[in-house]
């Protein structure tokens, strides 16, 4: 909905993006914002882990958690975020996040600059299944976004 040049996007609206067990609502592109950040919605079911371990060479990420809780690794460091919580995700710094809790988790997520919406878009083109963490990182490359394979990949 526009509103005096800009627009409103109600709760778990926008384009979905299906990516890797999640389901990525983006609410906010480059696009629109001079290529400043963009912004998403993650929906995390219950058990569900986000991508491995990995390090943004290009963007800073934030987290603001909706719903749920989410469990995050940062840097070696093990942080749990709740409904309110917030987290910053800089660029070159690893970082991982999983759902082991029953409640789906629900988070917000800034990135800036903006760029991810095709990196997202990439991993929602894989096919269903288990995750095949060599074309995860194949993708993840394309984006400048570095993983080191499991151990057994």
């Amino acid at each position: 909905m526009t509103l005096s040049g800009g627009f409103k996007v109600l709760s778990r609206e926008g384009e979905h993006i299906p990516a890797i067990g999640l389901t990525i609502t983006m609410k906010n592109n480059g696009k629109n914002t001079q290529d400043a950040y963009s912004l998403f919605e993650y929906s995390v079911p219950g058990g569900v882990n986000g991508p491995p371990l990995h390090t943004h060479t290009r963007e800073d990420e934030s987290f603001v958690c909706l719903a749920g809780k989410l469990e995050v690794t940062l840097g070696g460091e093990e942080f749990t975020i709740g409904f309110g919580d917030y987290l910053y995700l800089p660029r070159s710094v690893p970082h991982a996040f999983r759902n082991p809790y029953d409640e789906e988790s629900r988070v917000i997520s800034v990135v800036s600059p903006a760029g991810l919406e095709a990196y997202y878009q990439a991993l929602s083109e894989m096919p269903p299944g288990p995750m095949d963490f060599t074309k995860v990182k194949a993708i993840m490359d394309d984006f400048g976004i570095e993983m080191d394979l499991p151990p057994g990949h």
